[in-house]
């Protein structure tokens, strides 16, 4: 199924607009999601086998998931699974509603398997968000996978008034996500990778958690706090890294996303994908492996792997999959990868990964993790 995509819809889909053959995707994905029959003709097509992870006490199908920035909306989440995914980010999203920046937005560096995009956190905001998943409830379409939801902050909210942003999304979003991930790591909202400072991301995850236990004891008592994780920036050197990771004691972390899209760019002898780079905006794909794989390689060491990491960044691969999770990470997410590789991605990792722990004579998947840290 990848050999045809990337020979046949791939050449295709790729002479349109990046952002528009992405929209028209995710409307059909929402018209798909709404039918149970073909949501599991999908699964038949698509679908992955069983290599479950026990993580934040909850139970993922398989360790790969959809990364957040694909269906920002909600509007397709109920179609994931189908597709393989263990589980999925939704979002981001923002407390206000907020158009983005500018398009063109999104670019792509074919030759090197890469995109480019300065989106800006394009989203309806946390209350509409709320609405459309209270929807997906109501019709009895909700996923039969753990679901997370990113959360950024809103363009107009000044720094100073960043926590807020996050707690007010929170409060709303509570119920219905099975994790959260504060994602102060984009490099496409002006400032917001100052909120990746000791201090300033400390002040947003207080606030944070002081709503996560309110709404726990106010809706689920007997359940208690939702797992709150943050995601960072591949930029930052490892003394950053090592400063938020001082936050996640005190701060009831129950893990880090690594990582977010770089602002750095790769040497390349292609010229479309030197105009590609020339873009502002977060760079993802291929060329973001290494880097990414490197940060879950020193996040892993520095907690002697006690901190659940997901790793995300270049993964169009079992053996890139296989290498975030050798280097220490819990789970991985995918995102370029499905643009490059198409809709059956998911599972021939998951295919893949199961291979390799047959290889290697493991009986768990938790056995891989980190023994090449």
């Amino acid at each position: 199924m990848s050999w045809f995509y990337r020979t046949c819809l791939r050449p295709f889909l790729f002479v349109q607009e990046s952002e528009s053959i992405h929209d028209r995707t995710i409307e059909t994905l929402c018209r798909l999601s709404r039918s149970e029959l073909l949501c599991d003709v999908t699964a038949e097509f698509f679908g992955a086998p069983e290599l479950p992870v026990e993580l934040f006490g909850l139970r993922f199908p398989n360790p790969v998931g959809l990364a957040a920035g694909m269906d920002k909306h909600a509007d397709a989440a109920p179609i994931w699974p189908s597709f393989g995914f263990g589980f999925s980010e939704l979002g981001g999203v923002t407390w206000h509603a907020q158009p983005g920046n500018p398009p063109p937005r999104m670019f792509r560096a074919v030759a090197d398997g890469a995109l480019v995009n300065r989106m800006g956190f394009n989203n309806p905001g946390a209350e509409e968000m709320a609405r459309q998943l209270a929807e997906w409830r109501t019709l009895g379409r909700w996923p039969d996978h753990p679901v997370g939801i990113n959360l950024g902050k809103s363009k107009i909210t000044p720094l100073e008034k960043a926590a807020d942003d996050y707690a007010n999304s929170l409060r709303v979003l509570w119920r219905f996500a099975d994790f959260f991930v504060v994602n102060v790591s984009s490099p496409n909202t002006p400032n917001l990778r100052q909120l990746q400072d000791k201090s300033a991301l400390d002040d947003v995850l207080a606030a944070v958690q002081q709503v996560n236990s309110e709404q726990a004891h106010a809706i689920a008592p007997s359940r208690g706090p939702k797992p709150i994780l943050v995601k960072v920036a591949p930029d930052l050197s490892f003394e950053a890294l090592d400063e938020i990771l001082a936050l996640a004691g005190p701060r009831q972390l129950a893990g880090i996303v690594a990582t977010n899209t770089t602002i750095a760019r790769p040497a390349t002898t292609d010229e479309k994908a030197r105009r590609t780079y020339a873009e502002a905006g977060g760079l993802s794909g291929r060329p973001l492996r290494a880097r990414s794989t490197e940060v879950v390689r020193h996040l892993y060491r520095q907690t002697h792997g006690k901190l659940p990491i997901i790793g995300v960044g270049g993964i169009f691969t079992a053996a890139d999959a296989w290498e975030k999770i050798t280097a220490g990470a819990s789970l991985v997410q995918v995102y370029s990868g499905m643009v490059y590789e198409g809709p059956g991605v998911a599972r021939a990792i998951v295919c893949g990964l199961r291979e390799r722990l047959s290889t290697h004579g493991f009986h768990q998947f938790s056995q891989a993790r980190g023994i090449h840290a």
